[in-house]
């Protein structure tokens, strides 16, 4: 990839995380960037296109459902596993890069992106929690909501960090994934 571009790209995400998409200029990224202005229009359209650009290409954590696999029907493993593949993906900066993108003029055009994380995540734990059903492993229950709770219990620590940073808890990532999904397994296991 061209270096400068890439600048252009790696200043307007890093300006979106500290200001959002509305309060920035694109004499503030060309600032940021360290580049005139007209190279940033000789490289794109505006500064929606290098947002988009930047979503295709690297500042999305492009998260597929084979990044979960293999299992192994052990549900503290599999969960504490796919717990870690997600906050692989989903860390504070994707997060504040996120809400930023909620912009009026980009929510349009980025929405469907940003979602696609979520519904990837969720639709894997569907999959595996009805799989665990049907092994008799865990109690008979609305899949759809244990799904969403693991995962809304996952997203609340990454975005409580990106909000916080260490300010509001000090149980490290690792901790926090063994502790929740101890609790969780105990929840919904079959005794």
């Amino acid at each position: 990839m061209d270096k400068t571009r890439q600048k252009i790209i790696d200043a307007t995400m890093n300006l979106i995380m500290e200001k959002g998409y509305a309060s920035m200029t694109t004499k503030d990224i060309a600032k940021y960037a360290r580049v005139n202005e007209s190279t940033l229009f000789r490289k794109f359209k505006n500064k929606k296109d290098i947002v988009l650009c930047a979503m295709e290409e690297n500042w999305h954590p492009h998260l597929s459902s084979d990044d979960f696999y293999p299992i192994s029907g052990d549900l503290y493993h599999d969960l504490c596993h796919f717990a870690c593949v997600y906050m692989s993906k989903v860390t504070p900066q994707f997060v504040k890069i996120s809400i930023g993108l909620r912009s009026p003029e980009l929510f349009d055009d980025t929405a469907e992106g940003i979602m696609k994380v979520p519904q990837v995540f969720k639709e894997v734990l569907i999959q595996y929690f009805l799989e665990m059903q049907k092994l008799d492993k865990i109690i008979q229950t609305d899949i759809e909501s244990l799904a969403v709770a693991f995962l809304s219990m996952m997203f609340g620590f990454v975005f409580l960090k990106a909000s916080f940073d260490n300010q509001l808890m000090t149980v490290s990532q690792e901790s926090y994934i063994k502790n929740s999904v101890a609790v969780f397994v105990k929840g919904i296991e079959k005794v």
